[in-house]
This record gives structure tokens, sequence and C-alpha cells, in this order.
């Protein structure tokens, strides 16, 4: 019983070491997507807002 506990234990140390830097690299790969589609998003509302004043000017 004891050699079963032990063996979990090891078992999902090891699974921890491996999986969390993945999800620390997702987190920044998410982060760096926030970033840009704000980015974008504010270029379109520009674009469109030049564009709406451009054609009210006649």
């Amino acid at each position: 019983m004891k050699r079963i506990n032990i063996f979990m234990i090891v078992l999902l140390s090891s699974l921890a070491i491996f999986v969390l830097p993945g999800c620390s690299a997702i987190a920044g790969i998410f982060k760096a997507g926030v970033w840009t589609g704000l980015i974008l998003v504010a270029i379109v509302i520009g674009i469109i807002l030049f564009i709406v004043s451009r054609g009210t000017k006649k």
C-alpha cells in the first residue's frame, strides 16, 4: 500500500513539472494576443472614423 502512494506522488510530481511550464507559455501567448487584438481594434475604429469624417465634409 505504501509503495502505491509513493508511486502516485512521484507520478503526480513529474506530471506537474512537465505541465505547469506549458501553462505559463500559453498565458504569455494569450496576453500577447489580447494586446494585438486591442491595437487592431483601435486601428480599425480610427480608420472608420477617418472615412466617416471625410464623407461628411462635402
